[in-house]
């Protein structure tokens, strides 16, 4: 019964010693969900650092990625460039990327991503709505957290650490492949 709080639990283990780092970095593992097993679309309203509203009826009809993120996160600095790439190429296929940063401020925000070259939006979450909606779903437990909707806005996969580029782009070839 106790096994949820057992020691081979590597989130658990950093969470009581995090050595200095300030982040539990996600283990890399990947979950994917099939289709007729994936639950109701997920639900969220935020408003990005240009000022716009944004919500999940918004991304509704086009698979859309996002990703949880914060500046002085390590692993969210070296999965960035990916990331752009990711979404410079698939763009043209219609795939949004959302970035949620849960702990900066507009402008270390900002300043994260002229200094990536990050193009897709952001939106501040430092209440953690976004995040909490998620959890219902899928609960991002680390930072990066990147997970991807399907056309539905359902979550078709997750990724807790970083997003190898290869590795997302295949969860995410495999949404475009589904039938609308």
């Amino acid at each position: 019964m106790l096994a949820a709080c057992s020691s081979d639990d590597p989130l658990a283990a950093q969470a009581g010693n995090a050595d200095g780092k300030n982040y539990i970095a996600g283990d890399g593992s990947v979950l994917e969900i099939r289709p007729d097993e994936r639950g109701e679309p997920v639900q969220f309203s935020s408003t990005l650092f240009s000022g716009e509203p944004i919500s999940t009826d918004s991304l509704v009809g086009d698979p859309a990625v996002l990703n949880f993120w914060y500046a002085a996160c390590a692993p969210c600095r070296v999965e960035a460039p990916d990331l752009q790439a990711l979404h410079e190429e698939l763009e043209p296929q219609d795939v949004r990327f959302v970035g949620v940063n849960v702990r900066d401020t507009v402008a270390t925000a900002q300043a994260f991503e002229r200094n990536f070259g990050i193009t897709y939006p952001s939106v501040e979450d430092l209440n953690g709505q976004v995040l909490l909606a998620m959890t219902d779903y899928v609960p991002p437990q680390a930072v990066p957290t990147t997970i991807v909707l399907d056309r539905q806005g359902r979550v078709s996969a997750r990724i807790l650490g970083i997003a190898e580029r290869s590795t997302l782009r295949t969860l995410i070839t495999t949404v475009l492949g589904e039938q609308a």
